[in-house]
């Protein structure tokens, strides 16, 4: 699977399919094209969200008052992709522990307090069913695992152009693969 190129560089020949189709930016495109469209069948609510809610964004006083600071990606965005790509900053970014990633109890208490206050903005009525809460958590979960896409392309990329150590390109196809298998 990993061979030198001539020059002393690690070269993947990472292959996508039975037919031996080799992973590239078009088979990449047509990935994400499907996921997009997958995605969009989900109903997430398009609102405006922080994206970027890593829990070094989020303060607290000691009455409760829950702020968010560091606006700067601020954008609107799936409802469900925010709130996925918060909870999967919970196992951090540059040492990421899975074991911190919220259980589902606290997804379920988060998202009923999240719908609540969502509601009681939008509408003036702050009440949430169970089928409400459990609606947006099957869609968070579907959201959460395509967060971090961006950021393995980029490293694909990266990878391809800079010929960075194949340890890196490794974990990005490693994620790619899991969400996109072809």
């Amino acid at each position: 699977m990993e061979s030198e190129d001539g020059r002393g560089f690690h070269v993947l020949n990472v292959r996508s399919s039975a037919d031996g189709e080799t992973l590239s930016l078009e088979i990449i495109m047509r990935e994400m094209e499907e996921l997009k469209s997958h995605l969009a069948r989900i109903n997430s609510p398009v609102v405006l969200c922080h994206n970027d809610l890593l829990t070094e964004n989020v303060i607290y006083n000691q009455e409760g008052a829950v702020k968010f600071i560091d606006y700067e990606y601020a954008d609107f965005n799936y409802q469900a992709y925010d709130i996925g790509n918060h909870f999967n900053e919970f196992a951090g970014i540059d040492n990421v522990d899975s074991s911190l990633y919220p259980s589902d109890e606290l997804q379920f208490d988060w998202l009923s307090v999240y719908l609540e206050s969502f509601k009681r903005c939008s509408t003036g009525d702050s009440a949430v069913t169970q089928t409400e809460v459990q609606e947006l958590y099957e869609q968070v979960c579907q959201f959460s695992l395509i967060c971090q896409g961006p950021i393995q392309l980029l490293l694909l990329e990266e990878a391809r152009v800079l010929w960075i150590d194949t340890s890196m390109m490794l974990q990005a196809l490693c994620w790619f693969c899991r969400l996109c298998p072809l």
